[in-house]
């Protein structure tokens, strides 16, 4: 999540030792990008940023992956099988594969990484309800029992954005969940291997070409299939002025900008020697995040009536600005997927402003400011909360906007402490689309109280539609499921889905290779 965005898909050394005069230029191998935010914060289990999602991808590996067209395939196993009763699943690692430091990869380190992610995962969470305990078998092969089945194990463990289920060496893996891991501990058997040594938050993060990784042999395709990689070097650099970001690539000292302004993309469309490259067709939604243990928002009819006093295009306007790059979508999980639905929205999200105010008055609210929490360092998201301050207060809420880097804001929403006393109450955020494709998947629905997302909503009918769609294989009966949990939520949210927007990425003409993806990702990527 900065959450995202998600982000999303969109794309993406300097040779100094002596006696490589020989080898091709420096330029040709190393790719210098902006990403959507700055990298201060090394675990992508403990946050779910995106910029760390983004990191994880680079370092570590999964599983198994998702593929372009949604499925979920193979990626660091090599076979696996259920049962006939389908309780006990069965998972043999690919020959070969290897930490950073020399050790190889065993069923202990992944059975210490499902339990970690799964920790601080809605997804995971809700698979290891299901799960009795894991086997090792041997070194490379691993079993998980289940006490009953269940239908969404590869999705899980697929699961392509945050939390991703990424495989950490046991020692890492073994970490507090609530914990951050230590700089010394990023050892992955991904792509790419992190140079701690070169990392300066606020200026720049390296990657280096991981020598000994063996991509699959399939094509990439999304998250799946070979990362082979073909830089010897990613630099990610740190410079928060959009304008600046912009000068930077079209005079060639940058290769690529993640996430451009909207508002300088006719700009870069029109220079030459730029390409935009959209690789997440299905785009992000943006989010209102409630914290559901601070009052007045532990109070369903005054989070019901933020929801009837929002409108979804007056957000999309003040930070994207082009209809070409958002869509006003009611549907919480994501029009055009299979679960897309306006099922019970139809008194939400109209911007109903005298509603509203009925709605507050009769919920007793008794005018406790709501400490609004604002990212101000990313373009995508920094008008989102002067726009949801200025609907709020037309409904009668009194609105504490106070801003911040969408770092600092990270970890703020972590806190538990009263909203006055260093907490808060709200702040705007975005998934990508694949990580809110349905209920057990999209983290802002778990509702299971402690175990939940920050904002931390306790609802229990919520969790049961969820167990519900976990259990349920029948698409037409996930889908009534879907239905139903929808009525019910938009009387009881625990967050506002605020539409659809888009995210190009700006590249140099000389860099090909860019997936479509959910994810900024870097193998298959070439510098000319």
């Amino acid at each position: 999540m900065f959450h995202w965005r998600r982000s999303v898909a969109s794309l993406i050394a300097a040779a100094s030792l002596a006696g490589m005069a020989a080898a091709a230029p420096a330029e040709a191998q190393t790719l210098k990008v902006v990403m959507h935010s700055d990298l201060k914060i090394l675990d992508p289990i403990w946050t779910t940023a995106y910029i760390q999602r983004n990191h994880g991808y680079m370092v570590w590996d999964t599983l198994f992956a998702m593929d372009e067209q949604f499925h979920v395939k193979p990626q660091m196993v090599d076979k696996f099988d259920v049962s006939t009763d389908k309780l006990t699943w069965t998972f043999a690692l690919r020959d070969g594969l290897e930490w950073s430091d020399g050790k190889p990869v065993t069923s202990d380190d992944c059975i210490a990484s499902i339990k970690r992610w799964a920790a601080k995962d809605s997804m995971g969470q809700k698979m290891m309800g299901s799960v009795a305990g894991f086997e090792v078998v041997d070194a490379k092969t691993f079993k998980m029992k289940m006490k009953e089945p269940y239908g969404l194990v590869l999705e899980s463990l697929g699961k392509p954005s945050s939390n991703v289920p990424f495989m950490m060496p046991k020692k890492t893996a073994e970490t507090d969940p609530s914990t951050q891991i230590k700089v010394e501990d990023v050892i992955g058997s991904g792509p790419f291997i992190f140079k701690a040594d070169e990392w300066k938050p606020g200026e720049k993060t390296v990657y280096v070409k991981n020598p000994k990784y063996k991509p699959r042999t399939e094509p990439p395709s999304g998250l799946a299939g070979g990362k082979v990689v073909k830089l010897d070097r990613v630099e990610w650099i740190a410079m928060p002025d959009a304008q600046t970001q912009v000068s930077a690539l079209q005079n060639g000292e940058i290769d690529m900008i993640e996430s451009p302004p909207h508002d300088l993309l006719p700009l870069l469309a029109a220079d030459k020697n730029i390409k935009l490259f959209n690789g997440n067709p299905l785009g992000n939604q943006y989010t209102f995040r409630f914290n559901s243990t601070a009052k007045p928002f532990d109070n369903p009819k005054v989070r019901h009536a933020v929801f009837v006093a929002f409108q979804q295009e007056e957000f999309l306007k003040a930070t994207i600005g082009d209809p070409k790059w958002y869509k006003v979508c009611k549907a919480p999980f994501v029009c055009g997927t299979p679960l897309a639905s306006d099922a019970g929205m139809a008194e939400v999200l109209n911007g109903d402003t005298a509603k509203a105010k009925q709605l507050l008055q009769e919920a007793g609210y008794d005018g406790t400011p709501i400490v609004l929490m604002q990212s101000t360092d990313l373009p995508v998201l920094t008008n989102l909360a002067p726009v949801a301050k200025q609907l709020m207060e037309h409904a009668g809420f009194k609105v504490d906007m106070q801003s911040m880097d969408w770092q600092t804001l990270v970890a703020r929403r972590t806190k538990k402490d009263a909203p006055d006393k260093g907490g808060w109450h709200a702040f705007l955020t975005s998934w990508v689309a694949a990580d809110i494709l349905n209920p057990v998947m999209a983290g802002f629905f778990n509702a299971a109280c402690d175990k939940a997302m920050f904002g931390w909503p306790c609802d229990q009918t919520i969790e049961k539609f969820r167990d519900e769609f976990a259990h349920e294989t029948d698409p037409a009966k996930q889908k009534a499921i879907v239905e139903n949990l929808q009525k019910y939520w938009v009387d009881h949210p625990t967050h506002i889905n605020l539409g659809q927007w888009y995210q190009p990425a700006a590249l140099r003409n000389n860099v090909d290779g860019a997936l479509v993806a959910p994810v900024t990702i870097f193998w298959n990527m070439t510098k000319k």
